[in-house]
């Protein structure tokens, strides 16, 4: 038998059914409970033949969904040959293998799936670090479970070292693994605030929103930084840091972060915490928000949600609203304008209303920034050294011993000015300074 030419093989798609629970007191439908849920599944190249949802107060403790819905799911996979049943949810381990036993269908829940798109799209070391962290986090206390099949024999004789033994084994080693990873990512994040330090002198935007919002192709267009665009959940993960040339007037650093999402599981935050602080770190986030989605308001609310997470709860934050040309309806725009009201509307894409956004990040700029006129004695070296070294120095003039300087100055220098003798500084409208800390 010759074997099949290289060109006629294929990789299958995995079959993906998808389930979800809606409890009384959301106001999700029954659409909007799985759209994200199938569009994360078509990220992870499955390809959707079916989906349920079922309406309950709270998920059932022994099989998510209650025995009779849980029927009706397995003659729907069934059915529709399903390779894969994937939960709006995160299932216990006993509620996995409830799920699969009734189905004879492997179960997967929200955060295992999520977890296998970032394994795929992680790309440099910190982001493999990251994700095999988190991977491990979310295992370990499974592993119980998975040895459930030796609960009979426990204690019994001759059978303590494949049961307990084994178990204790598997547990130290991922919890060797566990505290190496953290070992290293500590060293990456050293690194990475070292960074960070070395630019404490430019103003810092990062950039923050949903998954897929359009925060790389907003990026690109900023400043021609070449990230890469995919209509995909997660394709960035790494952040990335490019200077912004605000029009002649200044520049900025823009940063790229990893996207938010709806119930995004509390160890991803943990794992990604070192990527993440380059949100904790920026003096404006830029929350971009995509207007054309359906349920644009809901995935703003989710932003705020993870950012008040993650301690920027106190940043500054200009709203963004992206993908105005591919607007249907105006009425989640005009809800968001009213709750809004300073948000600038662009399209990424088109390049359509970007100079109003670098206007309005330039007056952000303004308020950190302060332009100064500074008289100092001559012999003050020290002093001429750290504007020159923190500050944009516009024009210098030295006479009778005296030097005068007018510099553009990070606010939070002007207490290191103060700290000297003889020194005189007013600001651009001649308010005196000097005393400012």
């Amino acid at each position: 038998m010759s074997e099949p030419k290289r060109g006629k093989l294929s990789v299958r798609r995995e079959r993906a059914f998808l389930v979800g629970v809606i409890s009384p007191h959301e106001k999700r439908t029954a659409e909007s409970c799985l759209s994200e849920l199938s569009a994360l599944a078509r990220t992870a190249r499955a390809r959707i033949v079916g989906e349920l949802v079922q309406h309950m107060r709270r998920p059932h403790p022994r099989t998510f969904l209650g025995s009779g819905k849980a029927a009706e799911l397995r003659d729907l996979a069934t059915s529709t040959e399903a390779d894969v049943i994937i939960c709006d949810s995160d299932l216990s381990p006993a509620q996995i293998r409830n799920l699969e036993k009734l189905t004879d269908t492997k179960v997967v829940d929200r955060s295992e799936l999520i977890l296998d798109i970032f394994a795929t799209h992680a790309c440099t070391k910190q982001a493999r670090l990251q994700v095999e962290l988190a991977q491990l986090e979310y295992t370990y206390p499974r592993l119980t479970r998975m040895w459930t099949h030796l609960s009979r024999y426990e204690g019994g004789i001759g059978t303590r070292g494949p049961g307990e033994t084994q178990l204790e084994t598997d547990r130290r080693l991922v919890m060797r693994r566990i505290t190496d990873l953290k070992r290293e990512l500590r060293v990456i994040d050293r690194r990475r605030q070292r960074e960070v330090r070395s630019r404490g002198e430019h103003f810092k935007v990062g950039l923050v929103g949903y998954t897929n919002a359009g925060k790389s192709t907003l990026m690109n267009a900023l400043t021609d930084a070449g990230v890469l665009v995919q209509d995909q959940l997660f394709a960035t993960l790494d952040t990335r840091t490019r200077r912004w040339e605000l029009n002649g007037r200044g520049e900025a650093l823009l940063s790229d972060t990893v996207g938010f999402i709806r119930k995004l599981p509390h160890h991803l935050v943990e794992s990604f915490k070192a990527t993440l602080e380059e949100a904790t770190n920026a003096d404006l986030l830029l929350h971009v928000v995509d207007v054309s989605r359906h349920n644009a308001i809901e995935q703003a609310d989710a932003v705020v949600e993870v950012l008040e997470e993650i301690g920027c709860r106190d940043r500054r934050i200009l709203h963004v609203f992206n993908k105005i040309d591919a607007l249907d309806d105006g009425t989640a725009l005009h809800i968001l304008s009213e709750r809004f009201p300073d948000a600038v509307a662009i399209s990424a894409l088109k390049g359509d209303g970007l100079d109003e956004l670098t206007e309005a990040v330039l007056r952000e700029l303004q308020r950190e920034f302060a332009e100064l006129a500074v008289t100092f004695p001559s012999s003050n070296g020290k002093l001429a050294a750290f504007l020159f070294e923190h500050g944009d120095v516009l024009s210098r003039e030295d006479e009778d011993f005296v030097t005068r300087m007018r510099v553009r100055l990070h606010r939070r220098h002007l207490g290191r000015i103060s700290e000297h003798e003889d020194v005189e500084v007013r600001t651009a409208d001649g308010k005196d300074t000097t005393r400012e800390t």
